[in-house]
């Protein structure tokens, strides 16, 4: 079941905000996110998506409009105060030195003097992350995929006894088997509604972004060109957003599933095979 969320309360405000970074120019963005809002960031390659997450999460900081975190601008918040409240998964997590996995797991809640169940919190959190079984190897050793679990543990031992933070991640499930993928998803969602946190993510996956997520940001030239709920109804848009056309069906479960549609080809499609499209 979806968590409803008020659209009085802003979690996170952006205000005509844009950013020019040499010749490119990405903006000016206004949007808010609500507590308990869970939504993805979808556009081509180069489209600005990670870079609209930096604006989000203060790595990047706009060269116009302003940015508000719980109706406080984002700029002055303290970074011991907002690690507290908002926790960042980028692309890569290179970390520096061969420390143990738990370890790694640990840095989410450095900004924590007093930590009294530590511990409980890295054991919990490895395991919503299908982690608990890397957690006393050496992160260097560890696959991409298994990384990319230790890092997902972090953002979820970073704000694990929080409520109404934010959590932004990009890319979360690209080095992982299909399998994994949809359990890390629902342990996204899972640890994001039961603490009212909003969730954005960057995806590739349309219908990663159909099924756990309740709004689509679509990206394209620096610039959002979209701002509309995850259904049927986003497809023409999505079609659009990536220059394809794309075929709706739904799985034995009811569920949407959305693919693209190849070009027809030069010779006769085989007797018994029939085009199918979003209704």
């Amino acid at each position: 079941m979806r968590m409803k969320t008020s659209t009085h309360t802003a979690l996170l405000q952006l205000d005509s905000v844009g950013l020019r970074l040499g010749a490119h120019s990405f903006g000016p963005f206004s949007l808010h996110i609500t507590p308990g809002e869970r939504i993805a960031i979808l556009g081509p390659s180069g489209a600005g998506k990670s870079t609209l997450l930096k604006l989000m999460s203060r790595e990047c900081k706009p060269t116009t409009g302003q940015v508000s975190f719980h109706g406080q601008r984002l700029a002055d918040w303290s970074l011991s105060d907002l690690s507290r409240r908002r926790a960042v998964l980028p692309q890569s997590g290179d970390v520096a030195f061969g420390l143990q996995a738990d370890l790694v797991v640990g840095l989410g809640r450095v900004a924590r003097v007093h930590d009294p169940h530590l511990a409980d919190i890295v054991q919990a959190s490895a395991t919503l992350a299908h982690a608990a079984g890397l957690l006393r190897r050496r992160f260097d050793t560890l696959s991409g995929g298994e990384q990319a679990r230790i890092q997902l543990a972090r953002v979820f031992a970073q704000l694990w006894n929080a409520h109404d933070g934010l959590i932004l991640v990009d890319e979360p499930l690209a080095a992982l088997d299909p399998g994994l993928q949809l359990d890390l998803l629902d342990s996204l969602e899972a640890y994001a509604f039961a603490r009212h946190h909003g969730l954005v993510a960057i995806l590739h996956d349309i219908n990663q972004a159909m099924l756990g997520f309740d709004r689509l940001l679509l990206l394209k030239g620096g610039k959002l060109v979209a701002d509309l709920p995850s259904s049927a109804d986003a497809v023409p848009a999505l079609e659009s957003l990536y220059g394809i056309a794309l075929g709706c069906t739904t799985d034995i479960q009811g569920t949407l599933v959305i693919a693209p549609l190849r070009k027809p080809a030069r010779r006769p499609a085989p007797a018994g095979v029939m085009a199918w499209a979003c209704a």
